[in-house]
């Protein structure tokens, strides 16, 4: 899939950062020291959603294939040194590295692949697989020799590639995970550049380099120290005082002007767009959120134009989007945009319409609890925005935070009437968007809680769709009936990447998702 402009909209710092990188030798050595916002609230990578588990645990593990962060989107192999796809789309057949190791020094083979994968696509009873959905057109996994796995495909998928370079799909042990199927939920143990050294709550997590990694001169760092910082400033601080690299998900436009104002040319800031946005998540099992006249009453209120404007300058948010990122090949244009339920310019007749919904709902003194996840950048600003914008419709509501790692228990157990949910993706491809949208019964990351199986088939047509405008229809056609028809979920505005870092710190490169380049491998440190 090419996405260039997406790609293309990389700023130049990123350019000449990479242009740097790649004329210098990497030199070897050095602890990268590295702030992140939270701990992960899972140690399984196949059961993880967000950012916190990606960045502690990808140094630790390998994949099947990966993006290459140079030239995203190209796809490139880690533990696969080379595959093959079938004419028909129908099989897919990986060769195995020889030689690759597990940080026990036991050897990796074809059947562990084959067990981490079928632990997703059929997670054993108890076990959660977020992304099971995403693999349910695999009919079988064949192992014909230690070094060779063949996927074979109930039908044609075009994103198929696309999955297996998913930074969730940690590969994982067999011989582990038949012992003892949920042994990854508490441990850490894999082929990746860096051995897990500990875990320390509420202080740091550390990963040393592994010896036996199958690269050859890599990796460069001698390790990294992750240091957990709930708060905002402190991570602008630790940056701004040089005890930290680097914060890899993203600062806001005043954070990244006041860390280079300190440090000049000490800091090198590559930006980018960022396939993530936050969702208002509407519990349809709860009243009066049931009722689509009250869901629309909400998007109604939003004048998210405005809100671009103004939250741009301080939040890490920017452009008004549907359910793919502007400028993207399956975006909606602009004027289609309009036409949906709280998108229009008109904000006035919006929000009247917004009032009559909610009188004729019997809901005219609706209040609630807006219950938001417990981390600042951009939670903070954009619940602050929702408040005010549902305020101007006649709404009360006030803002519970819950603490970052127990938030997910929330959302899972329906403990909420409107809650912030989030869809980040790894890359710009309508499959991984929008499979979260789907029936609860089908998507356990559904959180708004409903069946819905007209929004189902939509679903299915578009991914099987070969022709492109065939696609487009019926993405047109999910997006409608998501945002416009029923409301099921609301979606605010789509994130800007800033990642403003110390120039001593070489070999990475932004990519318009958090969730990739995080295994550190090429990263390597100046004196």
């Amino acid at each position: 899939m090419k996405l260039k402009t997406l790609c293309g909209a990389l700023v130049l710092a990123m350019a000449l950062a990479s242009a740097a990188g790649a004329q210098e030798q990497p030199r070897r050595g050095g602890v990268l020291r590295v702030a992140v916002a939270s701990e992960p609230n899972t140690l399984d990578c196949h059961a993880g959603t967000t950012f916190t588990v990606v960045h502690h645990l990808a140094p630790h593990y390998s994949f099947l294939v990966k993006f290459d962060a140079a030239n995203y989107p190209r796809i490139i192999g880690d533990l696969a040194e080379s595959w093959t796809v079938a004419p028909d789309g129908l099989t897919y057949t990986f060769r195995i590295r020889d030689g690759v190791l597990f940080h026990d020094g036991t050897p990796l083979t074809s059947a562990d692949v084959k067990a981490s994968f079928d632990r997703i696509r059929q997670p054993p009873a108890g076990l959660v697989s977020v992304r099971q959905s995403d693999y349910e057109d695999i009919s079988a996994i064949e192992t014909p020799d230690p070094r060779t796995v063949i996927f074979r495909l109930r039908a044609p998928a075009a994103s198929m590639l696309l999955n297996f370079a998913s930074p969730w799909n940690c590969l994982y042990s067999a011989a582990r995970l038949a012992a003892d199927p949920r042994w990854p939920e508490r441990n850490v143990m894999g082929t990746g550049p860096f051995r897990f050294v500990e875990h320390v709550r509420g202080s740091h997590w550390v990963g040393a380099r592994f010896e036996n990694y199958f690269e050859e001169g890599k990796p460069y760092l001698d390790g990294y120290r992750a240091v957990f910082m709930t708060s905002s400033s402190a991570m602008v601080a630790a940056v701004r005082g040089e005890r930290a690299h680097a914060q890899f998900r993203g600062f806001s436009p005043s954070e990244r002007d006041s860390i280079v104002q300190a440090l000049g040319n000490k800091i090198t800031v590559q930006e980018s767009p960022w396939n993530c946005v936050i969702l208002v998540a509407l519990n349809h099992e709860r009243k009066p959120f049931g009722d689509k006249r009250v869901r629309k009453a909400l998007t109604l209120a939003l004048d998210r134009y405005e809100g671009s404007k103004a939250l741009s300058k301080i939040a890490i948010v920017k452009d008004v989007a549907g359910i793919q990122v502007p400028g993207t090949p399956w975006a909606t244009p602009p004027a289609e945009l309009e036409k949906l339920a709280g998108y229009s310019k008109d904000i006035a007749a919006s929000r009247a319409e917004a009032k009559r919904l909610l009188k004729e709902a019997g809901a005219e003194n609706l209040s609630f609890t807006y219950k938001n996840r417990g981390v600042a950048m951009p939670y903070e600003p954009l619940a602050v925005w929702l408040i005010d914008q549902w305020r101007q419709i006649g709404v009360t509501v006030k803002q519970e935070v819950v603490e970052a790692a127990a938030y997910y228990a929330t959302l899972r157990g329906g403990d909420f009437d409107v809650a912030a949910d989030f869809q980040c993706g790894f890359i710009v491809e309508p499959d991984l968007d929008i499979y979260k949208f789907q029936s609860s019964s089908i998507s356990h990351a559904n959180y708004s809680r409903y069946e819905d199986k007209v929004l189902d088939e939509l679903y299915v047509k578009q991914a099987r769709a070969v022709d492109a405008e065939e696609r487009r229809k019926a993405l047109r056609a999910f997006e409608k009936r998501l945002l416009d028809e029923e409301v099921h979920y609301i979606y605010t505005l789509q994130w800007h990447r800033i990642i403003p870092h110390s120039a001593k710190m070489r070999g990475w490169t932004i990519t318009p998702s958090h969730y990739l380049n995080q295994q550190l491998d090429t990263v390597w440190l100046t004196d």
